[in-house]
């Protein structure tokens, strides 16, 4: 036979290998999710990073005070006293904390970070005013809303020696059915559906956990000052410790968001170059698998109509490498949203649309998601929330200042 032969056949194996692990990743996020986490209560200090006024902010924020925790400290930073943020969480603070069972809440302000990103710079702030009391620490984003149970569910893998970190995920929650916003929300389902029972998971910082000794043993207190990511470096370190980080489905959290076009960009390159500074293994990854699932429909369909126009003997085998494909892509998106329409039932209502697009347009999603990697693969300078970073190394930053209006 033909050498092409053996390469259609290996398309169409290695694209049902993939979806299975995608339903064996469904399955587990469904099976998980609704288990009681009751009895494992270390002490946690949950520290929420903050930088201006994100969509949603008080019902964000509000929901940090209504964790149904016993033994929790909530901590909110910003850089400045000037950020608007910071009335707002002071007059939160006032009016939450009494009602809430945190046994500590406080507003601080780190200043600015001079060789590392802000969000860093606020978190080991915190970090170097715990006390030896503390198990666990906990990491939250001021852009997503947790319900009563998150930080239990977080926090229960860490009960376990071999986990070395905990992970949740988000799931943007379109606030505006724009196409911008619904693209968003698609393409970063793409993402959350990778994670699972499974090595290859990477922790997200928007819903973090680690305990404080393995924190220390694997010197994060000494590799972070000098990094812009606080996930992706926390992921490597824990993955080269031999250690696992644990995707938690109950702590997939919802993030309410509107945007635009020129912004989805400027999100989506940043995101992918911090990826291949910081984790040039997982951009890799995600370049050549992008490629391969539009090759493997737009090139497949090609190869098959030539082979039908020259009556190739092969043309059954060459037509099942395009519908292959395109029925796992399909499923793949069926699957996505089904698992975030358990684990999000809340949000199912403001999901539905962007429901629909994502199963509608999944290959379309595929062209804009290897657009914005590609454009990743230029330059190493990024604005993130009003700060210019370049990007040196995984853990080398230079800070340049305020981004240019």
């Amino acid at each position: 036979m033909d050498w092409y032969y053996y390469i259609a056949l290996a398309a169409i194996v290695s694209q049902l290998l993939f979806l299975l692990q995608t339903y064996k990743n469904h399955r587990f996020a469904v099976r998980k999710y609704k288990r009681e986490r009751l009895w494992y209560r270390p002490r946690t200090v949950l520290i929420v990073p903050c930088k201006g006024l994100d969509s949603a902010f008080q019902e964000n924020i509000s929901s940090f005070f209504n964790l149904d925790y016993e033994n929790y400290l909530l901590w909110f930073v910003v850089g400045d006293e000037s950020d608007p943020a910071y009335n707002e969480l002071c007059g939160l603070k006032d009016r939450l904390s009494q009602s809430s069972k945190a046994q500590d809440v406080q507003v601080f302000v780190a200043g600015p970070g001079q060789t590392c990103s802000q969000k860093i710079h606020n978190l080991l702030y915190c970090y170097e005013k715990i006390d030896d009391d503390i198990d666990i620490l906990a990491f939250a984003d001021s852009d997503v809303c947790v319900h009563g149970n998150w930080l239990s569910h977080l926090v229960y893998p860490l009960r376990q020696s071999k986990i070395g970190a905990a992970s949740g995920y988000r799931w943007f929650v379109p606030k505006k059915n724009n196409p911008a916003s619904l693209a968003l929300s698609a393409m970063n389902a793409k993402v959350a559906q990778l994670l699972g029972n499974t090595r290859f998971n990477q922790a997200w910082g928007g819903s973090m956990a680690i305990r404080v000794d393995v924190f220390r043993e694997l010197g994060l207190d000494k590799i972070w000052p000098k990094s812009l990511s606080d996930d992706l470096s926390l992921s490597c370190a824990v993955k080269k410790a031999g250690l696992i980080v644990a995707f938690v489905p109950a702590c997939l959290v919802a993030s309410h968001e509107v945007t635009t076009w020129r912004k989805l960009f400027e999100f989506g390159r940043r995101q992918f170059l911090i990826t291949r500074v910081s984790a040039p293994k997982t951009w890799w990854f995600g370049l050549v698998s992008s490629l391969y699932s539009i090759l493997g429909i737009w090139a497949g369909a090609g190869l098959a109509i030539y082979a039908g126009a020259i009556q190739n003997e092969n043309l059954p085998l060459f037509a099942a490498v395009p519908v292959v494909f395109f029925v796992s892509q399909l499923s793949r998106a069926i699957l996505r949203q089904r698992m975030a329409g358990k684990l999000l039932e809340r949000e199912y209502r403001a999901m539905r649309v962007a429901y629909a697009t994502d199963v509608l347009a999944f290959w379309l999603w595929s062209f804009l998601l290897l657009l914005f990697i590609i454009s990743s693969a230029f330059g190493r300078t990024i604005c993130w929330r009003g700060i210019r970073y370049k990007l040196l190394g995984p853990t080398e930053t230079i800070v340049e200042g305020p981004q240019a209006h």
